[in-house]
């Protein structure tokens, strides 16, 4: 009898919104969580070796789009690889972690949310229509992550360039998500915030 492998399937099926800005979901993405002690001394190796990349700074983004370390909290990351590879990434990790003697949690959470592009001229004001976070450059350097919320939802903003930014958000918000966004990017302001 032949296995049966399914491909992921992506929550809003690629869906895109023009308007000021460009809302596009971005597809399956493989995301796996990482809580633990940063400071363990052997935790960053194994960390590393598999991102491919220096562990992040508070606030901040290490490595790429495709496979890279995204700072959620002063114990948690959130490792970005392709979607195939998550969950044995999520095992190896675990294991070794474990071995090495490094309290932390490994789970692979790909299939928990959604990841969204916008791209523009207008972000910031997009964006500041929604979140609490403050969008002001100064507040809201590019390369910057924050957690937040887009109006009810919560979310994690990712600043890619002054024209770029990525979301990510529960899956089971994704939809409301992308209405919130698009609703928000139909129109440009009529004015400069920032």
């Amino acid at each position: 009898m032949s296995e049966i492998t399914m491909e992921p399937m992506s929550p809003l099926m690629g869906a895109v919104a023009e308007g000021a800005i460009t809302l596009r979901e971005m597809g399956p993405c493989g995301m796996v969580s990482l809580r633990g002690a940063f400071d363990h001394p052997a935790f960053a190796g194994p960390v590393e070796a598999l991102a491919g990349c220096a562990l992040p700074g508070r606030w901040q983004v290490s490595g790429t789009a495709e496979r890279g370390l995204l700072w959620m909290s002063p114990d948690e990351l959130l490792l970005l690889l392709p979607h195939g590879e998550a969950a044995e990434a999520a095992r190896r990790l675990q294991a070794e972690l474990d071995d090495a003697g490094a309290h932390a949690l490994v789970l692979d959470v790909s299939d928990m949310r959604v990841r969204l592009s916008l791209t523009g001229g207008c972000l910031r004001e997009t964006l500041a229509r929604l979140t609490p976070s403050n969008m002001a450059p100064a507040a809201f350097p590019v390369g910057a992550l924050r957690r937040t919320r887009l109006s009810q939802a919560a979310a994690a903003i990712w600043l890619v360039s002054d024209e770029e930014a990525q979301i990510f958000a529960f899956r089971s918000v994704a939809d409301y998500v992308f209405r919130l966004l698009s609703g928000a990017a139909k129109n440009g302001p009529d004015f400069e915030y920032f």
